[in-house]
């Protein structure tokens, strides 16, 4: 055998590769609900507005607990959707409006059946006159 001091110490790359990997995978960004609302309604960029307007982009409160509206708690999520009068319809078509995809696939929906009506309160923060009355 030789000299102790002769052995030259090796660096492994296997674990240095996997660490880079996990850094990457636990750094990918994640949506914001505002940036969601944007990609599902980037080809209805008043639904953006009425989402901003109606809910400031909040889907979720800080505790985990649905969003609800300040006058009329019974509107609920990102697009405000109203438990009372759409519950049971978005049930039926198979929305959870109480997830952030129902929301706003219900909204769709919405928009898509009655135009901006259902958002009609909250006009004064969203529309022009012309699309009021498209509405």
């Amino acid at each position: 055998m030789g000299d102790p001091s002769d052995i030259t110490p090796t660096l492994s790359v296997e674990n240095t590769e996997i660490a880079v990997v996990e850094e990457i995978e636990e750094t990918e960004q994640v949506l914001t609900t505002k940036e969601k609302v944007e990609q599902y309604f980037a080809d209805t960029p008043i639904m953006v507005d009425i989402a901003r307007c109606e809910s400031r982009f909040v889907h979720l409160n800080k505790d985990g607990s649905i969003h609800r509206g300040k006058l009329t708690p019974a509107d609920v999520g990102v697009m405000q959707i109203n438990e009372r009068y759409h519950l049971k319809t978005s049930r039926k078509l198979g929305y959870d409006i109480y997830t952030l995809e129902g929301n706003l696939g219900y909204a769709r929906y919405l928009y898509e059946k009655q135009g901006a009506r259902p958002w009609l309160a909250s006009s004064q923060c969203w529309a022009k006159y012309s699309e009021i009355a498209k509405s």
